[in-house]
Protein backbone atom coordinates (compact mmCIF):
# COMPACT_ATOMS: atom_id res chain seq x y z
CA UNK A 1 0.00 0.00 0.00
CA UNK A 2 1.36 3.32 -1.05
CA UNK A 3 1.18 6.62 1.51
CA UNK A 4 -1.09 8.67 -0.19
CA UNK A 5 -4.04 5.86 -0.16
CA UNK A 6 -3.14 4.93 3.23
CA UNK A 7 -3.78 8.64 3.85
CA UNK A 8 -7.10 8.50 2.82
CA UNK A 9 -7.70 5.70 4.28
CA UNK A 10 -7.17 6.85 7.64
CA UNK A 11 -8.97 9.96 7.76
CA UNK A 12 -11.60 8.20 7.10
CA UNK A 13 -11.31 5.50 9.41
CA UNK A 14 -10.67 7.82 12.38
CA UNK A 15 -13.40 10.85 11.81
CA UNK A 16 -16.05 9.05 14.39
CA UNK A 17 -13.09 7.92 16.50
CA UNK A 18 -10.67 9.51 19.06
CA UNK A 19 -7.71 7.79 20.58
CA UNK A 20 -6.91 7.66 24.18
CA UNK A 21 -4.82 9.85 25.39
CA UNK A 22 -4.70 12.33 22.12
CA UNK A 23 -7.79 13.62 21.83
CA UNK A 24 -6.36 17.36 22.94
CA UNK A 25 -4.06 17.06 19.21
CA UNK A 26 -5.80 18.55 16.52
CA UNK A 27 -7.09 15.55 14.08
CA UNK A 28 -4.49 16.17 11.19
CA UNK A 29 -1.44 16.06 13.67
CA UNK A 30 -2.04 12.44 15.01
CA UNK A 31 -3.42 11.09 11.35
CA UNK A 32 0.20 12.69 10.46
CA UNK A 33 1.82 10.76 13.29
CA UNK A 34 -0.35 7.08 12.19
CA UNK A 35 0.79 7.48 8.38
CA UNK A 36 4.72 8.29 9.15
CA UNK A 37 4.34 5.13 11.23
CA UNK A 38 2.59 3.11 8.23
CA UNK A 39 5.63 3.85 6.06
CA UNK A 40 8.25 3.15 8.69
CA UNK A 41 6.47 -0.33 8.73
CA UNK A 42 6.51 -0.54 5.26
CA UNK A 43 9.97 -0.08 5.05
CA UNK A 44 10.94 -2.47 7.64
CA UNK A 45 9.61 -5.13 5.87
CA UNK A 46 11.68 -4.69 2.72
CA UNK A 47 13.77 -7.26 1.64
CA UNK A 48 17.74 -7.39 2.31
CA UNK A 49 19.84 -7.26 -0.44
CA UNK A 50 21.74 -10.20 -1.53
CA UNK A 51 25.20 -10.87 -0.71
CA UNK A 52 27.78 -11.31 -3.22
CA UNK A 53 28.61 -14.69 -4.53
CA UNK A 54 32.31 -16.00 -3.73
CA UNK A 55 34.41 -15.20 -6.70
CA UNK A 56 35.35 -18.74 -8.43
CA UNK A 57 38.63 -19.01 -9.75
CA UNK A 58 40.47 -21.30 -12.94
CA UNK A 59 43.60 -23.02 -11.35
CA UNK A 60 46.64 -24.88 -12.36
CA UNK A 61 47.97 -26.84 -9.76
CA UNK A 62 51.99 -26.79 -10.48
CA UNK A 63 53.56 -30.45 -11.14
CA UNK A 64 56.95 -31.17 -11.27
CA UNK A 65 58.30 -32.12 -14.74
CA UNK A 66 60.92 -33.47 -17.48
CA UNK A 67 61.16 -31.23 -19.82
CA UNK A 68 63.94 -30.61 -22.72
CA UNK A 69 65.29 -27.27 -22.01
CA UNK A 70 65.82 -25.22 -25.80
CA UNK A 71 66.93 -21.83 -26.96
CA UNK A 72 65.43 -20.23 -30.18
CA UNK A 73 68.86 -18.43 -31.91
CA UNK A 74 68.64 -16.46 -35.02
CA UNK A 75 71.35 -17.42 -37.67
CA UNK A 76 72.06 -18.22 -41.63
CA UNK A 77 72.76 -20.99 -43.51
CA UNK A 78 76.15 -21.64 -45.36
CA UNK A 79 77.57 -24.26 -47.54
CA UNK A 80 79.57 -27.16 -45.87
CA UNK A 81 82.24 -26.60 -48.39
CA UNK A 82 83.19 -23.71 -50.82
CA UNK A 83 85.90 -23.76 -54.01
CA UNK A 84 86.47 -21.04 -55.75
CA UNK A 85 87.62 -22.39 -59.16
CA UNK A 86 90.95 -20.22 -60.45
CA UNK A 87 92.97 -20.06 -63.39
CA UNK A 88 96.22 -21.34 -62.83
CA UNK A 89 98.26 -20.45 -66.08
CA UNK A 90 97.57 -17.89 -68.64
CA UNK A 91 96.02 -18.43 -71.49
CA UNK A 92 92.67 -17.96 -73.73
CA UNK A 93 89.41 -19.67 -72.85
CA UNK A 94 88.87 -21.66 -75.60
CA UNK A 95 85.80 -24.09 -74.07
CA UNK A 96 83.57 -24.18 -71.30
CA UNK A 97 82.20 -28.02 -70.24
CA UNK A 98 79.66 -27.79 -67.81
CA UNK A 99 75.86 -26.05 -67.37
CA UNK A 100 75.76 -23.41 -64.88
CA UNK A 101 73.36 -24.33 -61.87
CA UNK A 102 74.30 -27.76 -62.39
CA UNK A 103 75.82 -30.52 -60.32
CA UNK A 104 79.47 -31.05 -61.14
CA UNK A 105 81.89 -34.35 -59.75
CA UNK A 106 85.42 -33.67 -58.34
CA UNK A 107 87.77 -33.65 -61.00
CA UNK A 108 85.32 -33.33 -63.89
CA UNK A 109 86.47 -30.70 -66.49
CA UNK A 110 84.75 -27.16 -66.43
CA UNK A 111 87.20 -25.43 -68.43
CA UNK A 112 89.59 -25.59 -71.66
CA UNK A 113 92.68 -23.05 -71.51
CA UNK A 114 94.50 -23.02 -75.10
CA UNK A 115 97.07 -25.41 -74.65
CA UNK A 116 98.98 -25.31 -77.75
CA UNK A 117 101.84 -23.05 -75.74
CA UNK A 118 102.42 -25.59 -72.91
CA UNK A 119 102.31 -28.67 -75.15
CA UNK A 120 105.22 -26.73 -77.12
CA UNK A 121 106.76 -25.53 -74.31
CA UNK A 122 106.58 -29.33 -72.99
CA UNK A 123 107.97 -30.76 -76.31
CA UNK A 124 111.00 -28.19 -75.73
CA UNK A 125 111.31 -29.40 -71.95
CA UNK A 126 111.68 -33.01 -73.82
CA UNK A 127 114.21 -32.27 -76.33
CA UNK A 128 116.30 -30.49 -73.63
CA UNK A 129 116.07 -33.84 -71.04
CA UNK A 130 117.41 -35.90 -74.50
CA UNK A 131 119.87 -33.41 -74.93
CA UNK A 132 121.45 -33.73 -71.69
CA UNK A 133 121.05 -37.40 -71.12
CA UNK A 134 122.90 -37.94 -73.92
CA UNK A 135 125.83 -35.69 -72.94
CA UNK A 136 125.53 -37.74 -69.06
CA UNK A 137 126.28 -40.87 -71.02
CA UNK A 138 129.41 -39.33 -72.97
CA UNK A 139 131.44 -37.74 -70.10
CA UNK A 140 130.53 -41.18 -67.86
CA UNK A 141 132.39 -43.38 -70.72
CA UNK A 142 135.28 -40.69 -70.44
CA UNK A 143 135.14 -40.41 -66.84
CA UNK A 144 135.34 -44.14 -67.02
CA UNK A 145 138.04 -44.62 -69.52
CA UNK A 146 139.92 -41.77 -67.25
CA UNK A 147 140.03 -44.01 -64.15
CA UNK A 148 141.54 -47.20 -66.18
CA UNK A 149 144.28 -45.07 -67.53
CA UNK A 150 144.91 -42.99 -64.55
CA UNK A 151 146.81 -46.34 -63.00
CA UNK A 152 148.94 -46.41 -65.50
CA UNK A 153 149.45 -42.92 -65.47
CA UNK A 154 148.32 -42.89 -69.20
CA UNK A 155 146.69 -39.91 -67.98
CA UNK A 156 147.41 -37.32 -65.59
CA UNK A 157 145.43 -36.75 -61.94
CA UNK A 158 144.10 -33.37 -63.62
CA UNK A 159 142.21 -34.85 -66.83
CA UNK A 160 140.67 -37.42 -64.81
CA UNK A 161 139.45 -35.06 -61.88
CA UNK A 162 137.92 -32.88 -64.83
CA UNK A 163 136.50 -35.95 -67.03
CA UNK A 164 134.39 -36.62 -63.11
CA UNK A 165 133.55 -33.07 -62.71
CA UNK A 166 132.04 -32.80 -66.46
CA UNK A 167 129.77 -36.14 -65.64
CA UNK A 168 128.14 -34.45 -62.54
CA UNK A 169 127.47 -31.74 -64.16
CA UNK A 170 126.06 -33.65 -66.70
CA UNK A 171 123.77 -35.40 -64.16
CA UNK A 172 122.65 -32.07 -63.18
CA UNK A 173 121.48 -31.00 -66.36
CA UNK A 174 119.60 -34.17 -66.11
CA UNK A 175 118.05 -33.42 -63.29
CA UNK A 176 117.15 -30.13 -64.12
CA UNK A 177 115.98 -31.51 -67.63
CA UNK A 178 113.39 -34.05 -65.68
CA UNK A 179 112.18 -31.10 -63.11
CA UNK A 180 111.76 -29.05 -66.26
CA UNK A 181 109.64 -31.72 -68.35
CA UNK A 182 107.68 -32.29 -64.86
CA UNK A 183 106.82 -28.28 -64.76
CA UNK A 184 105.48 -28.05 -68.42
CA UNK A 185 103.78 -31.26 -67.85
CA UNK A 186 101.67 -29.76 -65.18
CA UNK A 187 101.36 -26.36 -66.67
CA UNK A 188 100.26 -28.22 -70.11
CA UNK A 189 97.49 -30.01 -67.37
CA UNK A 190 96.48 -26.93 -66.10
CA UNK A 191 94.87 -26.14 -69.29
CA UNK A 192 92.25 -28.70 -68.37
CA UNK A 193 90.53 -26.76 -65.48
CA UNK A 194 89.07 -29.28 -63.48
CA UNK A 195 86.46 -29.05 -60.02
CA UNK A 196 88.42 -29.62 -56.79
CA UNK A 197 85.25 -30.78 -55.13
CA UNK A 198 81.67 -32.20 -55.79
CA UNK A 199 78.74 -30.02 -55.14
CA UNK A 200 76.77 -27.57 -57.51
CA UNK A 201 78.40 -24.72 -59.61
CA UNK A 202 77.10 -21.19 -59.72
CA UNK A 203 77.37 -18.89 -62.78
CA UNK A 204 80.29 -19.08 -64.99
CA UNK A 205 82.32 -15.75 -64.59
CA UNK A 206 84.05 -15.77 -68.18
CA UNK A 207 83.40 -17.03 -71.20
CA UNK A 208 84.81 -18.22 -74.56
CA UNK A 209 87.80 -16.54 -75.71
CA UNK A 210 88.79 -14.64 -72.67
CA UNK A 211 91.99 -14.19 -71.04
CA UNK A 212 92.50 -15.69 -67.49
CA UNK A 213 96.26 -14.59 -65.84
CA UNK A 214 97.95 -17.13 -62.93
CA UNK A 215 99.21 -13.60 -61.49
CA UNK A 216 96.22 -12.18 -60.84
CA UNK A 217 94.73 -15.99 -59.96
CA UNK A 218 90.96 -15.14 -61.74
CA UNK A 219 88.15 -16.87 -60.63
CA UNK A 220 86.24 -18.57 -63.43
CA UNK A 221 83.32 -20.19 -60.82
CA UNK A 222 82.44 -21.26 -57.84
CA UNK A 223 81.45 -24.90 -56.63
CA UNK A 224 79.56 -25.42 -53.62
CA UNK A 225 78.81 -28.57 -51.48
CA UNK A 226 75.18 -28.54 -50.42
CA UNK A 227 73.96 -31.81 -49.50
CA UNK A 228 75.01 -31.18 -46.02
CA UNK A 229 74.71 -27.97 -44.73
CA UNK A 230 75.97 -25.16 -41.99
CA UNK A 231 73.36 -22.77 -39.40
CA UNK A 232 75.54 -20.75 -37.74
CA UNK A 233 74.01 -18.73 -34.96
CA UNK A 234 75.09 -16.71 -32.54
CA UNK A 235 74.35 -16.54 -28.50
CA UNK A 236 75.29 -14.23 -26.25
CA UNK A 237 78.20 -14.42 -24.06
CA UNK A 238 75.68 -14.11 -20.84
CA UNK A 239 73.65 -16.63 -21.77
CA UNK A 240 76.16 -19.52 -22.29
CA UNK A 241 77.33 -18.43 -18.90
CA UNK A 242 74.06 -18.98 -17.06
CA UNK A 243 74.37 -22.49 -19.00
CA UNK A 244 77.62 -23.61 -17.85
CA UNK A 245 76.20 -22.79 -14.52
CA UNK A 246 73.04 -24.67 -14.15
CA UNK A 247 74.93 -27.38 -15.87
CA UNK A 248 77.65 -27.16 -13.14
CA UNK A 249 74.66 -26.80 -10.19
CA UNK A 250 72.66 -29.34 -11.86
CA UNK A 251 69.89 -27.89 -12.52
CA UNK A 252 70.11 -28.74 -16.18
CA UNK A 253 71.62 -32.18 -17.50
CA UNK A 254 73.08 -32.50 -20.91
CA UNK A 255 71.02 -33.62 -23.56
CA UNK A 256 72.97 -36.80 -24.66
CA UNK A 257 76.60 -38.12 -25.51
CA UNK A 258 75.86 -37.61 -29.52
CA UNK A 259 75.55 -33.21 -29.23
CA UNK A 260 73.02 -31.30 -28.88
CA UNK A 261 69.96 -31.91 -31.10
CA UNK A 262 68.90 -28.58 -33.50
CA UNK A 263 65.59 -28.50 -34.69
CA UNK A 264 65.23 -25.21 -37.41
CA UNK A 265 62.63 -22.99 -38.56
CA UNK A 266 62.64 -21.47 -41.78
CA UNK A 267 62.12 -17.81 -42.98
CA UNK A 268 58.18 -18.73 -43.95
CA UNK A 269 57.40 -20.08 -40.46
CA UNK A 270 57.94 -23.26 -41.23
CA UNK A 271 59.54 -26.33 -39.33
CA UNK A 272 62.56 -28.62 -41.24
CA UNK A 273 61.98 -31.92 -41.70
CA UNK A 274 65.18 -33.16 -40.55
CA UNK A 275 67.04 -32.19 -37.47
CA UNK A 276 70.80 -30.97 -37.10
CA UNK A 277 73.67 -31.78 -34.36
CA UNK A 278 75.38 -28.68 -32.69
CA UNK A 279 78.94 -29.26 -34.25
CA UNK A 280 80.61 -26.81 -32.07
CA UNK A 281 80.50 -23.32 -30.18
CA UNK A 282 83.39 -20.38 -30.94
CA UNK A 283 86.47 -20.05 -28.28
CA UNK A 284 86.01 -16.17 -28.49
CA UNK A 285 83.52 -13.65 -28.09
CA UNK A 286 82.77 -11.27 -30.67
CA UNK A 287 83.70 -7.68 -29.34
CA UNK A 288 81.13 -6.00 -31.16
CA UNK A 289 78.19 -7.48 -30.40
CA UNK A 290 79.21 -9.95 -27.36
CA UNK A 291 78.13 -13.27 -28.95
CA UNK A 292 79.66 -16.63 -29.40
CA UNK A 293 79.21 -18.44 -32.69
CA UNK A 294 77.38 -21.50 -32.41
CA UNK A 295 77.97 -23.67 -35.81
CA UNK A 296 75.22 -26.63 -36.60
CA UNK A 297 75.30 -29.66 -39.76
CA UNK A 298 72.02 -30.68 -41.52
CA UNK A 299 70.71 -33.13 -43.92
CA UNK A 300 70.30 -31.07 -47.36
CA UNK A 301 69.53 -34.02 -49.74
CA UNK A 302 66.75 -32.31 -51.48
CA UNK A 303 68.46 -29.01 -51.10
CA UNK A 304 65.71 -27.32 -49.86
CA UNK A 305 68.72 -25.24 -47.68
CA UNK A 306 70.29 -22.61 -49.85
CA UNK A 307 73.51 -20.71 -48.20
CA UNK A 308 72.61 -17.34 -46.73
CA UNK A 309 68.97 -18.17 -45.75
CA UNK A 310 67.97 -16.43 -42.57
CA UNK A 311 66.40 -19.33 -40.10
CA UNK A 312 65.69 -19.64 -36.58
CA UNK A 313 67.48 -22.61 -34.57
CA UNK A 314 66.13 -23.89 -31.43
CA UNK A 315 69.18 -25.40 -29.92
CA UNK A 316 68.35 -27.86 -26.94
CA UNK A 317 70.48 -26.87 -24.31
CA UNK A 318 69.96 -29.88 -21.75
CA UNK A 319 67.21 -31.34 -19.90
CA UNK A 320 65.52 -30.37 -16.26
CA UNK A 321 64.63 -33.10 -14.52
CA UNK A 322 62.24 -31.04 -11.84
CA UNK A 323 61.22 -28.17 -14.04
CA UNK A 324 58.36 -25.87 -12.78
CA UNK A 325 55.74 -25.11 -15.37
CA UNK A 326 53.51 -22.48 -15.49
CA UNK A 327 50.99 -20.97 -18.00
CA UNK A 328 52.27 -17.25 -19.19
CA UNK A 329 48.27 -16.21 -18.58
CA UNK A 330 48.79 -16.48 -15.08
CA UNK A 331 51.86 -14.52 -15.04
CA UNK A 332 52.03 -10.52 -14.12
CA UNK A 333 54.91 -7.96 -14.05
CA UNK A 334 54.15 -5.41 -11.39
CA UNK A 335 55.71 -2.13 -11.94
CA UNK A 336 59.40 -2.70 -10.79
CA UNK A 337 59.22 -5.54 -13.46
CA UNK A 338 59.25 -8.53 -10.99
CA UNK A 339 57.67 -11.22 -12.13
CA UNK A 340 54.09 -12.30 -9.90
CA UNK A 341 51.96 -14.61 -9.67
CA UNK A 342 48.38 -15.51 -7.53
CA UNK A 343 48.08 -18.37 -6.02
CA UNK A 344 45.13 -20.42 -4.03
CA UNK A 345 46.91 -20.79 -0.40
CA UNK A 346 45.76 -21.49 2.72
CA UNK A 347 41.91 -21.01 3.88
CA UNK A 348 41.14 -20.91 0.20
CA UNK A 349 42.49 -17.08 -0.12
CA UNK A 350 44.68 -15.69 -2.62
CA UNK A 351 48.04 -15.10 -2.07
CA UNK A 352 50.74 -12.84 -3.68
CA UNK A 353 53.91 -14.77 -4.95
CA UNK A 354 57.02 -13.77 -6.44
CA UNK A 355 58.46 -15.29 -9.23
CA UNK A 356 62.25 -15.84 -10.53
CA UNK A 357 61.67 -16.56 -14.31
CA UNK A 358 63.97 -18.52 -16.63
CA UNK A 359 62.99 -18.68 -20.07
CA UNK A 360 59.47 -19.21 -21.72
CA UNK A 361 58.91 -22.73 -23.38
CA UNK A 362 56.05 -22.50 -25.93
CA UNK A 363 53.32 -20.62 -23.78
CA UNK A 364 54.45 -21.62 -20.22
CA UNK A 365 57.22 -19.52 -18.14
CA UNK A 366 59.86 -22.39 -16.44
CA UNK A 367 60.06 -21.11 -12.85
CA UNK A 368 63.29 -21.43 -10.84
CA UNK A 369 62.12 -20.02 -7.54
CA UNK A 370 58.70 -18.58 -5.58
CA UNK A 371 56.51 -21.65 -6.68
CA UNK A 372 56.42 -25.29 -5.19
CA UNK A 373 54.96 -28.65 -6.44
CA UNK A 374 51.21 -28.30 -5.24
CA UNK A 375 50.95 -24.64 -5.20
CA UNK A 376 47.74 -24.04 -7.27
CA UNK A 377 48.22 -20.93 -9.65
CA UNK A 378 45.05 -19.11 -10.90
CA UNK A 379 44.75 -18.38 -14.60
CA UNK A 380 41.26 -17.72 -15.02
CA UNK A 381 39.55 -15.04 -13.45
CA UNK A 382 42.77 -12.57 -11.95
CA UNK A 383 40.60 -9.40 -12.84
CA UNK A 384 37.89 -10.28 -10.00
CA UNK A 385 40.35 -10.78 -6.75
CA UNK A 386 43.57 -9.36 -5.13
CA UNK A 387 45.27 -10.97 -2.04
CA UNK A 388 43.37 -11.92 0.88
CA UNK A 389 40.27 -12.46 -1.13
CA UNK A 390 38.93 -16.04 -0.30
CA UNK A 391 37.56 -18.34 -3.76
CA UNK A 392 36.37 -20.94 -5.33
CA UNK A 393 39.19 -22.37 -7.31
CA UNK A 394 38.43 -25.11 -9.47
CA UNK A 395 40.42 -27.19 -12.46
CA UNK A 396 41.14 -24.31 -15.15
CA UNK A 397 40.27 -27.46 -17.45
CA UNK A 398 37.07 -27.52 -15.65
CA UNK A 399 36.13 -24.10 -16.00
CA UNK A 400 36.69 -23.51 -20.01
CA UNK A 401 34.82 -26.41 -20.20
CA UNK A 402 31.67 -25.70 -18.53
CA UNK A 403 32.18 -21.84 -20.13
CA UNK A 404 31.99 -23.97 -23.75
CA UNK A 405 28.89 -25.89 -22.99
CA UNK A 406 26.87 -22.56 -21.62
CA UNK A 407 27.73 -21.71 -25.09
CA UNK A 408 26.56 -23.97 -26.98
CA UNK A 409 23.17 -24.24 -25.15
CA UNK A 410 20.36 -23.22 -26.98
CA UNK A 411 19.33 -19.37 -25.94
CA UNK A 412 22.40 -19.60 -23.41
CA UNK A 413 25.06 -17.10 -23.64
CA UNK A 414 28.56 -17.33 -21.40
CA UNK A 415 31.00 -14.72 -21.36
CA UNK A 416 34.75 -15.81 -20.16
CA UNK A 417 35.89 -16.79 -16.38
CA UNK A 418 37.99 -13.51 -15.76
CA UNK A 419 34.76 -11.08 -16.96
CA UNK A 420 32.04 -12.43 -15.46
CA UNK A 421 30.23 -11.02 -12.21
CA UNK A 422 28.66 -12.94 -8.92
CA UNK A 423 25.30 -13.62 -9.69
CA UNK A 424 22.89 -11.26 -7.06
CA UNK A 425 19.99 -14.11 -4.86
Amino acid sequence: MTILPALIYLNSSVQGYVMPGIDHLPRFTWIAALAAAVALSACGQKAQAPQAQTPQVGVVTVKPERVSVTTDLPGRTSAFRIAEVRARVDGIIVKRDFTEGSDVRAGQRLYQIDPAPYRAALNSALATLTKAEANLQSNALLARRYKALISEKAVSQQEYDNAVAAQQQAQAEVAAGKAAVETARINLGYTDVTAPISGRIGKSLVTEGAYVQQNQATQLATIQQLDTIYVDVAQSSAEVLRLRRELTDGQLEKAGGQGAQVALLLEDGSQYADTGTLQFSDISVDTSTGTITLRATFPNKNLALLPGMFVHARVQEGVSQQAILVPQQGVTYDLKGQATALVVGAGQKVELRQLTISRALNNQWLVTSGLAAGDRVIVEGLQKIHPGVEVKAVAAETVGSAAATAQSAPGKTASPLSESTPAKL
